[in-house]
């Protein structure tokens, strides 16, 4: 996506309040730690540049196979993974895996700032000087020519460009029909039951704040949040990042600090390179994590989210429409202006 050029005023006040505020955040992952329980680290097996994987998860056993095996062939080298008090064999299945290093953590996800507090914590810790990218279980990295060029000809690509982050737009992925007439299967491919997006309903906004850019729409705006759409959940993410000790996301993996991080955009004309993560939340097992999550309350704003899918759910079951379009493969989704291979020939 294009966005063109603007001078932004440096205010030294507010420098000095993200700099608090990055410090904090710091303090916080530091503090947090201690809730983290090591089950098994094979960081001693890795090689000196590794391209890492950070996330955090919660009851996901059905979907850990194909996640894996996913970022595996795009060139993922070891996973760091915190597991939230699973009790479906996520954490058994975990740490049997030779390329994963597992942590528990039994603390409330919401108090822990949704994961981010213990995932900062490794990151600090593991991360460091490293390419490291942090998803949830069910985002699936797409990006320019992943088809035949592993996440290392990207990273690498990126350092002889000097650039420190790359950036992946939510696309929420959904099934034609209804979900729950369409179980999903263990090690299968959620993309063969959600092969169609929303190829257009987007807004972009640029917060000067951070100096990122905010994304919202596709179908989670247009059918659960129809009568709220600025409460629609947020699709710009950066989570690809060559980090460094004194990094911080602010939320989740939209934004970061130092905010010259979130300039994932070129400011003289132009495109960088970004990509998308394909995201397969709508598939059969929704409506029950829909449920748990709610009657959890561990998510942001008091599970505002997941009530309004609960809500939505209730009216609607099939998410497709007469706009959705059927995914083929990553220069689709350039030639829709939903990513961008920039001048990475």
């Amino acid at each position: 996506m294009v966005v063109g050029y603007e001078a932004i005023a440096v205010n030294p006040l507010s420098i000095y309040r993200l700099r608090l505020q990055r410090k904090r955040l710091l303090w916080r992952a530091f503090l947090k730690r201690r809730q983290l329980r090591p089950v098994t680290n094979r960081m001693d097996r890795l090689r000196d540049q590794p391209i890492l994987l950070f996330s955090t998860m919660r009851n996901e056993r059905i979907r850990l196979p194909y996640f894996l095996d996913h970022y595996r062939r795009l060139g993922i080298d070891h996973f760091l993974v915190v597991d939230n008090a699973s009790d479906d064999g996520t954490h058994e299945y975990l740490a049997q895996q030779p390329d994963v290093s597992l942590w528990s953590a039994e603390a409330g996800y919401k108090q822990s700032r949704f994961g981010m507090d213990w995932i900062m914590h490794l990151l600090r810790r593991h991360g460091a000087g490293r390419w490291c990218l942090t998803v949830d279980v069910d985002e699936f990295l797409v990006y320019p020519y992943c088809e035949t060029r592993p996440l290392r000809a990207l990273t690498d690509w990126l350092d002889s460009s000097g650039t420190r982050t790359f950036s992946a737009m939510l696309l929420d992925m959904y099934p034609k029909g209804a979900m729950h007439e369409q179980p999903y299967r263990e090690g299968q491919s959620p993309f063969e039951i959600a092969q169609y997006f929303d190829s257009g309903n987007y807004t972009i906004s640029r917060n000067w704040h951070y100096h990122n850019l905010w994304i919202q729409g596709g179908p989670r705006a247009r059918l659960f949040f129809a009568s709220q759409p600025r409460q629609a959940p947020a699709m710009n993410k950066i989570p690809l990042v060559k980090w460094h000790r004194s990094y911080a996301y602010i939320s989740s993996t939209h934004m970061l600090l130092p905010r010259g991080l979130n300039l994932t955009y070129e400011q003289d004309g132009g495109e960088k390179p970004s990509g998308c993560l394909l995201h397969a939340k709508f598939l059969d097992t929704f409506a029950a994590k829909a449920e748990e999550e709610m009657k959890r309350g561990q998510h942001y704003a008091d599970s505002h989210e997941y009530r309004a899918y609960r809500d939505g759910l209730a009216r609607e079951r099939d998410l497709w429409c007469t706009w959705s379009e059927k995914y083929i493969n990553w220069r689709q989704l350039e030639i829709l202006g939903l990513m961008s291979k920039g001048n990475w020939a």
